[in-house]
């Protein structure tokens, strides 16, 4: 029964009395990790919406890498034991971190998810989800690939961390979507954990084992960051299909030298941006939709210059 109060009473509280519950003026921004371009340019994007809420401070903090789940869980427990005003979350996991954010609910911080998202059981404990349709971005990459390597061969799939939730959506629709639309063979789907060195490592091997492949997939910054580095090393730069996912300095390189045929880039920037200006708005005790897709746009040799890309790329 007391459980059930506290529920209750957590619930009133989100719905119509933020500002005067929040103990501190600070929005947690906390990520996968500190270490990748992609999540720095998250922290740009949080920093710039910052700077037009004066009521507020950003921090930003994320583990060493994407595996360290319980890592990322301390630094949400630690957010609500110290009473901020609300968190932005890119969760490692979908269902660890469901403790961490129920918490934050039971104590009226608000918790807007960014870029992954968790599992069902957890849905009523945060009050928004920014995201690439990480599904519907799979599946673009799938299109792209058939569309330039045609409806049969053999590819490989470099993916990160098995059972994120983006990677689910991600790797999942791709799969799908080639298994529908052709007769391509997947011949391995490999995990690099987020790590670009583990990726490399990957890919040679991969390239080793299947000489004939005719496409392989990179599905995140470091894995395709790596695969990239592989093809070059390989001395197969435009000898099959390679297409990545994220948009740094270096995936930008590989569209442009030909080791990658295009990337599907995802609004970073627009998950900081949005993420903060989200918080806000609860906490000003505004309505806010469930779910916001911040967008992805494939980006090759030939637009990588327009405005359409150079938007998105960090």
């Amino acid at each position: 029964m007391k459980k059930l109060m506290i529920g209750l009473m957590a619930a009133t509280a989100l719905g119509t009395a933020f500002p005067a519950l929040a103990q501190s003026n600070e929005i947690a921004v906390i990520v996968k990790t500190a270490n990748s371009n992609f999540w720095q340019n998250v922290n740009k994007g949080a920093e710039a919406a910052v700077k037009d809420l004066p009521d507020y401070t950003m921090t930003f903090q994320g583990p060493v890498a994407e595996s360290n789940v319980a890592d990322q869980v301390n630094m949400v427990d630690n957010a609500v034991n110290r009473h901020v005003a609300g968190i932005v979350l890119a969760p490692s996991d979908p269902d660890a971190l469901i403790p961490s954010i129920k918490k934050a609910w039971e104590n009226a911080i608000p918790v807007v998810l960014i870029d992954s998202g968790i599992s069902d059981s957890g849905k009523d404990y945060y009050q928004s989800f920014l995201s690439t349709d990480n599904k519907a971005a799979g599946e673009l990459c799938a299109q792209e690939m058939i569309d330039r390597m045609g409806d049969s061969g053999k590819i490989a799939i470099m993916s990160y961390v098995a059972g994120v939730g983006s990677e689910i959506g991600r790797v999942g629709g791709f799969t799908d979507y080639i298994k529908a639309n052709s007769d391509i063979e997947i011949v391995n789907t490999f995990y690099s954990q987020a790590q670009m060195a583990t990726a490399l490592n990957q890919t040679i091997d991969a390239l080793a084992a299947y000489p004939d492949l005719d496409g392989i997939f990179g599905a995140n910054e470091p894995t395709a960051a790596g695969m990239g580095r592989a093809i070059e090393q390989a001395g197969k730069a435009g000898q099959l299909t390679a297409i990545g996912f994220d948009g740094n300095e270096d995936l930008q390189n590989f569209v442009r030298d030909g080791t990658l045929q295009g990337i599907a880039v995802q609004g970073s920037f627009q998950m900081g941006e949005l993420g903060v200006q989200t918080v806000a708005k609860v906490l000003a005790g505004e309505s806010v939709e469930k779910f916001i897709d911040t967008g992805v746009v494939f980006v090759t040799e030939e637009n990588i210059d327009q405005p359409e890309a150079q938007n998105v790329l960090y």
